[in-house]
């Protein structure tokens, strides 16, 4: 079903199901992009669909770390410049990264046995609660796919100031999908 989750009767599958949907439209936000396109922030905000992107994997890393309890001993500085897309990175090379965390993100979630296990929600961190010792890798899977959602949406609307591309014919182009009279799949400008 383009475009759509697969209806899976597994809760752990249906959950990756939806979180790889998301992803989705952060890679059809990129499709056909040039390393510079990627790069521009063509609206109010200094948000790129490169930056979104990168900001996106780390956010992810972010999470799978706390569930796996890894550290990776990032600060502040490595949090604003993750919403930076670089002069020396490279598109392919984010999506590549992007695939590669989405591998080690269905296995870290494949491996535990209940998705009711407790998650330490770290201290001192503004937009994490003190009042809440624990989360759930449930409640972790489903805030990931909101926040993947949300910049799936900023990448959407910056895509569309770069070159006037939006997300359906974006994925028609990206998913190979026949031209219709109401379906155009996105061809890149000459």
């Amino acid at each position: 079903m383009p475009g759509q989750a697969p209806p899976l009767p597994d809760e752990r599958e249906l959950l990756l199901a939806f979180l790889n949907q998301q992803r989705d439209g952060l890679r059809y936000a990129a499709f056909g992009l040039t390393d510079e396109q990627a790069r521009l922030a063509p609206t109010a905000s200094p948000l790129s669909v490169g930056g979104l992107l990168k900001h996106v994997i780390s956010m992810e890393e972010g999470w799978m770390d706390l569930v796996v309890q890894r550290s990776r001993g990032e600060g502040q500085a490595d949090y604003e410049e993750n919403f930076r897309f670089g002069p020396d990175e490279t598109l392919a090379g984010l999506l590549d990264r992007y695939d590669e965390l989405a591998a080690e993100t269905a296995d870290i979630v494949r491996a535990i046995d209940d998705l009711g296990q407790d998650v330490p929600v770290p201290k001192g961190v503004p937009w994490y609660p003190d009042d809440i010792d624990t989360w759930s890798v449930r409640w972790v899977l489903l805030h990931l796919i909101e926040e993947v959602a949300r910049h799936a949406g900023h990448a959407d609307i910056v895509r569309e100031a770069v070159d006037g591309a939006t997300m359906y014919p974006l994925m028609a182009a990206a998913e190979g999908w026949p031209a219709t009279d109401w379906m155009q799949p996105w061809e890149p400008a000459t």
